[in-house]
């Protein structure tokens, strides 16, 4: 077992359960990634993935997170023969079974995307279960919804229902310029939206990186650190470094590690660790 501060600030070139088992208990604030679900990438002829693998990594990422520290699971269901693999849910409810709660589901909506199946609707969005261990330490809530009836009082007095069936008075308030957003994030995804890198684009499935902004921001603190287990792109790492944030970034694939060491800076990029 090693020390947390071993693995920060470094792009790991490696199998994640490997390298999640040297770290030690409860070192995560938190995690924000998208695993390589179902079937839908090869990612370079490199993919092995299927239920057994996504246990050991789930095991992993509950041993690993501090108490108090959320892991962020991004992550959609492919079609076959005219049926939803329903992954996500799967994945959910055996995150619960370790002891995570699922603290919310958050919608990501694309603006664009790819053509349906035949005789379906466009698909444009993923979940976003946002998982705790235990009560959340950290939630800072964004208030970015604009309220057309800024600066005015509300109608009537606030009530509230109490669990005995009575009302509760909570008298008027001034409703402020911006509220507490909606559980569903809509984001311009695709080239040229999700980032300005344009060597990002030579990895097949990248997060906006608006999206792990809005995350690191409503689940961390400065100097908390960032685990992604399926680096990727590296955009993790690139928003925890301008965010302030030590973060862990740790893929299979060494291409994706040379793409994410040019999006993060001059930095060493390990092997093992």
């Amino acid at each position: 077992m090693k020390k947390i501060e071993d693995f920060i600030g470094k792009i790991i070139n490696d199998n994640c359960i490997k390298v999640m088992k040297k770290m030690p208990n409860e070192s995560i604030d938190l995690t924000v990634t998208s695993p390589p679900y179902d079937d839908l990438r090869d990612y370079e002829n490199n993919l092995v993935w299927n239920n057994r693998i996504f246990r050991k990594v789930a095991r992993e990422l509950y041993r690993v997170t501090k108490k108090g520290g959320i892991v962020v699971w991004v992550i959609g269901d492919k079609t076959y023969k005219g049926n939803k693999s329903l992954t996500s849910f799967r994945h959910a409810l055996y995150f619960q079974e370790l002891g995570f709660n699922v603290y919310d589901v958050i919608i990501y909506e694309k603006s664009g995307s790819a053509p349906p199946h035949p005789n379906r609707y466009f698909n444009s969005f993923e979940y976003m279960f946002v998982m705790s261990k235990g009560k959340p330490k950290t939630v800072n809530l964004l208030r970015d919804k604009k309220n057309s009836c800024a600066g005015m009082s509300t109608f009537g007095n606030i009530t509230r229902r109490e669990k005995d069936g009575s009302l509760v008075d909570k008298g008027r308030k001034t409703i402020n310029e911006f509220g507490v957003r909606t559980n569903i994030w809509k984001y311009n995804n695709g080239k040229g939206f999700s980032t300005k890198d344009k060597i990002a684009y030579e990895h097949p499935a990248i997060f906006p990186e608006q999206l792990v902004k809005d995350h690191v921001m409503s689940w961390s603190n400065v100097n908390d650190i960032v685990l992604d287990p399926f680096g990727g792109s590296g955009t993790s790492a690139k928003i925890c470094k301008e965010l302030g944030r030590r973060w862990i970034y740790i893929e299979n694939v060494e291409k994706y590690c040379q793409i994410a060491r040019k999006r993060i800076g001059e930095i060493d990029v390990e092997s093992e660790i």
